[in-house]
């Protein structure tokens, strides 16, 4: 199932002794465009502090009552790593929380995978420890950035010949967590309709100028298969929307 990110901002997080607040953003990289954080602005029990969870603290989630349970204690939260998450979050930062719960981390994990999960916003609890040996083993690509969400809402999005919208949401999949669409505001090109492209067309964003380029043009994007406002991006749609932007040009 697919849902806004939008949407997921506000779920209550309940851990296994009282509540630790509300999720107020999510985290994603900006390489692969998965997600892999939620930040949870902890209120009045932790004032002016947020937290991050990553998504294997999970249970089933209550849609009922918009809240998800944690396999955490509150003291666990208390006690993690202090994170500026304002801030583009590292590699390193990210070691240093799963250090701290003991978990490997997705990126090098053996008990975790992204494409086994099958029941939607779950993923399993990893119940193992880290191999300590691996504790400072860093990927070759360097050092990735994970990304807000909500910072990155709101971006410009060029075409190659020019200005289409504005980053409006993102959709994700439930069933991994993956961002499959990016919702464009277009009001200010074509008014009164929704597109949403693909993050398989963003060439590059740049991070300074708050800018997001794709590898099509406008037109190639205006003529996309529409989606309504009451409409939702359903298998049919997306195998349209796959083979459109999957076929030749023209």
């Amino acid at each position: 199932m697919l849902w806004d990110a939008s949407a997921i901002n506000g779920y209550a997080i309940e851990a296994s002794d009282g509540r630790l607040g509300i999720v107020s953003d999510l985290l994603f990289e900006d390489v692969g465009w998965l997600i892999r954080w939620l930040v949870v602005d902890t209120g009045n029990w932790l004032p002016g502090r947020k937290v991050l969870l990553p998504l294997s603290a999970l249970g089933q989630p209550d849609w009922a009552l918009r809240h998800f349970p944690v396999k955490l204690t509150m003291q666990q939260v208390q006690e993690s790593p202090d994170v500026d998450t304002d801030q583009p979050v590292s590699r390193q930062i990210e070691t240093h929380v799963y250090d701290y719960y003991g978990w490997d981390p997705y990126w090098g994990g053996s008990n975790f995978s992204m494409n086994a999960m099958a029941t939607p916003f779950v993923a399993p609890l990893w119940s193992t420890p880290r191999d300590p040996g691996s504790a400072d083993t860093q990927p070759k690509e360097g050092n990735p950035h994970l990304r807000s969400i909500k910072a990155v809402t709101g971006y410009h999005i060029h075409a190659t010949d020019g200005e289409i919208g504005h980053v409006e949401d993102f959709i994700v999949d439930d069933a991994d967590w993956r961002i499959r669409y990016i919702t464009v505001d277009t009001r200010n090109w074509w008014p009164g309709e929704r597109v949403l492209i693909s993050p398989r067309s963003v060439r590059e964003i740049d991070w300074a100028r708050k800018l997001m380029h794709l590898d099509i043009d406008r037109q190639k994007v205006k003529d996309s298969p529409l989606i309504q406002s009451t409409m939702t991006a359903d298998r049919a749609y997306a195998e349209r929307h796959q083979a459109y932007y999957d076929s030749p040009e023209d």
